[in-house]
C-alpha cells in the first residue's frame, strides 16, 4: 500500500504544483490583457493641421473612445487609422502620415483604441473587443453623413489585424491597408506574454493552454478566434499588406500569410532591413505613394 505519509506528501506536492501552475497562468492572462497608457507623442497642431476633438462609442456601446478628426476635401474619401497595442493615436509617426494623406485630400480619423490614450477601458484584447471600436469609428463617420463606401481602413500591428477582423464583420468596408499585421494571435502569445510579464519566453508554452482558457472565462477574450488570415478570406476584395523583413516583433511571414489568404489582386510590400512598423519612417515618399495608389483604386 505504501507509506501513507509519502502518499500524502506526494498529493500535497501535486496540489501545490497545480496551484502554482494556475497562478502563473492567471498572472500571464492578467499581464497580456493589462492596458498600458502612454501620452500622445504628437499633436495635429504640430503640423498646422485643422482638427476637431471627437468622442464616440464603440459599436458595443460599452466604451467611450477619443480621437481627432482631420478634415481634408469634402469630396474625398475618409480614412480610419488604428494604432498598435501599447501605442496611441499619435504613435509611430501616425500624425505625420495623416498629414501627408490630408495633403492629398483625404479626411482622416485618428482615435485611441480602448485601454489606450484618452479612451475608456482598462483591458486590451488583441483585437477581440477592439474590432468593435473600429466599427464604432465607422458608425461615427456615418452619423456625420459620410458615405461608407468611400471609407478606408489603415492599421498598424495589432491595429492592422483588428481592422481585418472588423472588416470581415462589416460589408460596408471595401478597402484595408494593413501595416505589420499578425496572422494568428496564438502564434505570438508566448512572445507577447514574455514581453508583458516577468516570465521568460522559454517557459511560456506550458502555460499557454490554461492562459487562453482563463482569458476566455475571466475576461471574455477568445484568443483562438484572433486569426486575421482566416478573416481576410471573407472580405471579397483585395487589400494592401506592408511588412518589414527585419521585424523582430511580428515576423514578416505573418504579413505574407495574410496577403496569401486575401482576395486575388491583393498586394504585399516587403521591405528589406525594415523593423516593426518602420516602413513609413524609412521610406516615407514611397509609402505614401503606394498607400494612396491603393486607396485611389478602391475609393475614388
Amino acid at each position: 500500500m505504501g507509506n501513507p505519509k509519502i502518499r500524502l506528501g506526494m498529493l500535497a506536492l501535486w496540489v501545490l504544483l497545480v496551484v502554482i501552475y494556475g497562478l502563473i497562468s492567471f498572472l500571464i492572462a492578467q499581464g497580456v490583457t493589462k492596458a498600458d497608457r502612454d501620452p500622445q507623442e504628437e499633436h495635429p497642431s504640430d503640423y498646422n493641421l485643422v482638427f476637431e476633438d471627437v468622442e464616440f462609442a464603440s459599436r458595443r456601446g460599452d466604451i467611450a473612445l477619443s480621437g481627432w478628426y482631420l478634415p481634408g476635401e469634402d469630396s474625398s474619401p475618409h480614412l480610419i487609422f488604428a494604432h498598435g497595442i501599447g501605442s496611441v493615436r499619435s504613435g509611430d509617426n501616425a500624425v505625420e502620415l495623416a498629414t501627408r494623406m490630408v495633403d492629398l485630400g483625404y479626411n482622416v480619423l485618428l482615435f485611441d483604441l480602448r485601454g489606450h490614450g484618452s479612451s475608456e477601458g482598462d483591458k486590451v484584447s488583441g483585437g477581440f473587443f477592439e474590432r468593435w471600436d473600429v466599427l464604432g469609428a465607422l458608425d461615427y463617420l456615418v452619423e456625420r453623413g459620410v458615405d461608407p463606401s468611400r471609407m478606408g481602413l489603415m492599421g498598424f500591428s495589432m491595429g492592422a489585424a483588428t481592422l481585418i477582423m472588423a472588416a470581415a464583420e462589416e460589408p460596408l468596408i471595401t478597402a484595408v491597408v494593413a501595416d505589420s499585421p499578425f496572422a494568428d494571435a496564438s502564434d505570438l502569445i508566448a512572445r507577447e506574454s514574455a514581453r508583458k510579464t516577468p516570465f521568460p519566453e522559454w517557459m511560456m508554452p506550458i502555460f499557454i493552454p490554461t492562459t487562453k482558457l482563463m482569458a476566455r472565462t475571466i475576461y471574455g477574450i477568445n484568443i483562438g478566434s484572433l486569426v486575421p488570415e482566416k478573416s481576410v478570406a471573407e472580405l471579397g476584395y483585395p487589400i494592401f499588406v506592408i511588412h518589414g523583413l527585419a521585424d523582430d516583433r511580428i515576423p514578416w511571414e505573418h504579413g505574407q500569410r495574410v496577403a496569401a489568404a486575401a482576395e486575388e489582386g491583393s498586394s504585399l510590400w516587403l521591405l528589406p532591413g525594415v523593423d516593426h512598423m518602420d516602413a513609413f519612417l524609412t521610406h516615407p515618399d514611397e509609402y505614401v505613394e503606394r498607400v494612396n495608389d491603393y486607396f485611389e483604386s478602391r475609393l475614388r
